[in-house]
């Protein structure tokens, strides 16, 4: 008779970069049950939203995650605009286009550069490092911000992209597509990376479409979605450019996908460039009428869903968020099972999870079905233990 061994990943792990808690049931060496444990991080944005104007919003929900800061306020602001019915400046929408595919850029080489450190590939981490540090110069060219790049505005956006800025844009899309062919050649020609990576963490279409997943996750496995294409926003519609798609479903083929996309990154950018028109950037909304509408956008990691219900007032009275790590992190119930210990780590870390945008909390009765607790009660309780701590 087997005995199962219960080993922890988590809440704090040197691959995993926020809290969480994976606990492992292993037989051996191979796992055979986990467990997914989040709520480390809750902040209650959805309440919070509640108590800004919506002009406030977007700089609030662009802190729900660091890496992908401008996919929520996108988002955002496509609900709101499809509640009043609001028409954007052309400028404007070329403009949110740029700032997506940077983030697209600016994310998949982090994530390249983190699965590059978790395997011990560390030259790829300093390489990917080092590229990524131009894109982010150009959004603190753009934008003025690194991180939180505050463009998002309902409307349109608050900043426009200055003919002087164009030269050095261009110029750093100029280094990158080399830098892409580098990243191309150092995961897909290593036979080394090929051993380490194909055929783990496998996720088959079907299980893709049985538990949601979005994003290079789900193209990884077959599955052809893209927001983009499939329900345009910004002029993704107006732009040449391909959904990557491969068929393994491994953690490879998640590397490819986020590889190639970023050649595409690089293409929308300079079409956009080119094609902008001038003109205004803002249409000055004044007020928000009463109704409901939704907003979602292709973020890095997949679709970002937003709802936004207003009742007249100057704040949404309903804001509800769902993010792509939400469906992506469930997904490992069945990823990380057949597999090795030493290969749930990087299984883990391939659907490049992000904990802060999914995290949902309630404290609810198990026999009534009601909430003991409320947002406020939450942040009483955590400021008692963190009194008790210092103590």
């Amino acid at each position: 008779m087997s005995h199962k061994i219960v080993v922890p990943i988590g809440p704090y792990h040197p691959l995993q970069e926020e809290p969480e808690y994976f606990r492992l049931y292993t037989e051996g060496e191979n796992v055979v049950d986990i467990d997914i444990v989040l709520g480390y991080v809750h902040r209650g944005i959805e309440k919070l939203s509640e108590s800004k104007h919506f002009d406030q919003v977007p700089y609030l929900v662009e802190r729900i995650c660091g890496i992908c800061s401008n996919s929520h306020p996108f988002a955002y602001v496509n609900a709101v605009e499809d509640l009043a019915k609001i028409e954007v400046p052309e400028r404007a929408l070329y403009i949110r286009t740029i700032i997506a595919e940077l983030e697209r850029l600016h994310s998949h080489l982090l994530w390249i550069g983190l699965a590059g450190h978790f395997i011990g590939y560390n030259t790829v981490w300093m390489w990917a490092w080092r590229y990524r540090e131009p894109v982010l110069d150009m959004f603190e060219m753009i934008t003025g911000n690194r991180q939180h790049y505050a463009m998002m505005k309902v409307g349109g956006v608050r900043r426009d992209i200055l003919e002087t800025d164009v030269p050095l844009l261009k110029k750093t899309l100029d280094e990158l597509a080399p830098a892409a062919d580098m990243f191309k050649g150092a995961v897909m020609d290593d036979p080394v990376i090929h051993a380490r990576l194909k055929g783990i963490g496998v996720l088959t279409k079907e299980q893709v479409i049985e538990w949601c997943v979005v994003g290079p996750t789900a193209r990884a496995s077959g599955v052809d979605i893209d927001v983009r294409r499939d329900d345009p926003y910004g002029v993704y519609d107006k732009i040449d450019w391909n959904v990557i798609v491969q068929k393994e479903g491994d953690v490879f083929a998640k590397a490819v996908v986020r590889i190639l996309e970023m050649y595409e990154s690089i293409s929308i950018i300079r079409q956009c460039v080119d094609k902008m028109p001038k003109g205004e950037i803002d249409a000055n909304v004044k007020d928000v009428p009463a109704g409901e509408g939704i907003g979602h956008v292709e973020a890095p990691r997949g679709e970002c869903f937003h709802y936004v219900r207003s009742d007249g007032t100057n704040r949404p009275v309903r804001h509800k968020i769902r993010a792509p790590s939400y469906v992506n992190v469930a997904s490992n119930k069945v990823a990380c099972v057949g597999g090795t210990i030493s290969d749930a780590a990087i299984t883990l870390a391939a659907v490049d999870p992000c904990y802060c945008c999914t995290e949902r909390t309630a404290v609810i009765d198990r026999q009534t079905d009601k909430k003991i607790l409320n947002g406020w009660d939450l942040v009483r309780l955590s400021q008692e233990k963190t009194q008790r701590l210092k103590k």
